[in-house]
């Protein structure tokens, strides 16, 4: 599936056409514990080796997969489609950091805060990777009062990105996560158990 130019930085490849390679994408949740496993074993095991093993032929898009059933999660993926717009180049840096300290968003930890306070913290995480903190907060602040034509569901500076990557995402009828399709088609093989020689051992069979 093809990615909207605005969301370029969720594509991790070395400078070659997406048409012309294989492309691995992962429906991941920000708040869901196996997609924090794989996403970890990528960013530490993975990732590095992209431009030094297959820069012409492999890319690795990260598809928001947001679960409804976990009220934090639609928030956190809106922060990250905040730095998908501000600093498209921190959204796997601000992503690694949001895995990294999921368990500060699960249900029990944002339950007596209000939507602010969670966006608060969120953009915190976003300035300690290098984006501009106030600005991210700016995009994921939702004011108090109706809009301008009266309305009252205002949503934020964010609200139609999110809708796109939720269209997107129903479009591959994605509901677990995390869920892996190689090159448009699941690929049931790839758990989140996958060690990084697993992963290793995986592209040196499959990207040629």
């Amino acid at each position: 599936m093809a990615l909207a130019p605005k969301f370029a930085g969720q594509a991790y490849s070395a400078d070659v056409s997406p048409k012309a390679i294989h492309t691995l994408e992962l429906f991941l949740d920000y708040v869901c514990p196996f997609s924090a496993k794989m996403f970890l074993t990528l960013t530490s095991s993975i990732l590095p080796l992209i431009p030094e093993k297959y820069p012409s032929k492999l890319q690795i898009i990260f598809r928001q997969q947001i679960q409804p059933w976990h009220p934090s999660s639609t928030l956190t993926h809106e922060a990250g489609a905040a730095v998908l717009r501000l600093s498209p180049d921190k959204f796997y840096p601000f992503s690694q950091k949001l895995f990294e300290e999921q368990k500060e968003f699960f249900d029990v930890n944002v339950v007596y805060e209000t939507r602010n306070e969670t966006y608060k913290r969120l953009a915190k995480l976003a300035g300690e990777v290098g984006v501009d903190e106030k600005k991210v907060y700016g995009l994921l602040e939702v004011a108090d009062k109706p809009g301008e034509d009266g309305g009252l569901n205002v949503g934020n500076g964010v609200t139609d990105d999110v809708k796109v990557m939720v269209k997107v995402n129903r479009l591959a009828g994605v509901h677990v996560t995390p869920t892996v399709l190689f090159n448009g088609v699941v690929e049931n093989s790839i758990s989140s158990n996958f060690t990084g020689q697993q992963w290793k051992e995986w592209l040196e069979k499959n990207i040629k």
